[in-house]
């Protein structure tokens, strides 16, 4: 009896120290903080006003990382709000040229192609606060000054946490920062739909544009080579998105399968159906010089070396 009771005493403790350890050293299902984070953040930050747009002028490169770490650091994981990350933007924040900046879903790697680094168009990538946590992961722990390099929440266990926090932040920036002629760039073969109803799009970028500073907003639909047409132009999620914005006061176009995007598509997959381009050459441009356009070009060069012997006999 009494070895059966210690027995269950035993186990019980041992539970209750594993549940006590869980809760003390709390392990979330994402990624844990990027290695070398400062390094590799405030490289970014000289990389980007040196090499990719020194037209933004000189920034304190440790002054933005500091901004950028205390933001999050030694505060509950999941309690971090855009507002947190203010000070970075303002010490980060830049011009955005008019009618270069390029929104999207769904598609982030062509569009960076596309956008090439802001030599195109300047995605919110290519900004410097964009570019500063471009496909970067991080997070820091209650109570310490260390960053968790072990896991981070996802946006599954709380909607509060950095990297969202951040995103949301700079996606709120960049939108209010936009101006002239307004580009987004939507995946035509994205399950579910081009334009995600509830994203970062529709709820942190839409709502801050700046109406008096757009003159129009073009969407580009753009299907993956190999994927299936399940939204266009006029249908589906992109008419909803279409409306919107429309309702809103905004002068909209749509095109489907934007030309210089499917070029771009068709460097990795020339030989596909989609990427027969045909020649639209008339024939006669094509043909060699007739016989007879030939002697009458002879003939008009003939006559016009006998009035410059003309002309040059009246002068002398």
């Amino acid at each position: 009896m009494m070895k059966s009771l210690f027995l269950s005493f035993l186990l019980g403790s041992i539970l209750f120290m594993n549940n006590f350890s869980e809760v003390q050293g709390r392990k979330w299902k994402g990624e844990g903080t990027t290695q070398n984070l400062e390094s590799i953040s405030i490289g970014r930050c000289y990389d980007y006003i040196r090499v990719v747009n020194p037209a933004v002028g000189e920034k304190n490169c440790s002054e933005l990382w500091e901004a950028f770490r205390n933001a999050f650091i030694n505060k509950d994981p999941c309690n971090i709000l855009p507002q947190d990350f203010e000070l970075f933007f303002k010490l980060s924040l830049h011009a955005i040229p008019a009618g270069k900046s390029l929104f999207w879903e769904n598609n982030q790697l062509l569009v960076n192609s596309f956008s090439d680094r802001a030599r195109r168009y300047m995605t919110l990538g290519d900004t410097l606060f964009g570019f500063f946590g471009d496909f970067l992961n991080w997070c820091g722990q209650e109570n310490s000054t260390g960053l968790d390099y072990e896991s981070c929440p996802t946006a599954a266990e709380c909607e509060n946490n950095a990297v969202d926090a951040f995103w949301r932040m700079a996606s709120m920036t960049y939108a209010q920062h936009s101006s002239g002629v307004i580009h987004v760039l939507l995946n035509g073969s994205a399950e579910g739909g081009a334009y995600p109803i509830k994203g970062f799009f529709a709820d942190y970028e839409i709502p801050y544009l700046q109406r008096d500073k757009i003159s129009q907003i073009d969407i580009w639909v753009v299907d993956d080579i190999e994927g299936p047409n399940i939204d266009s132009c006029g249908y589906n999620t992109v008419q909803i998105l279409e409306d919107r914005l429309k309702d809103l006061g905004y002068d909209v176009t749509c095109t489907d399968n934007y030309k210089p995007v499917m070029f771009l598509l068709c460097l990795d997959s020339p030989d596909h159906s989609k990427c027969t381009l045909s020649s639209s050459a008339p024939a006669a441009q094509r043909r060699p010089i007739s016989s007879a356009r030939g002697s009458s070009w002879n003939k008009l060069m003939f006559v016009s070396f006998v009035g410059f012997l003309f002309r040059s006999a009246l002068v002398h």
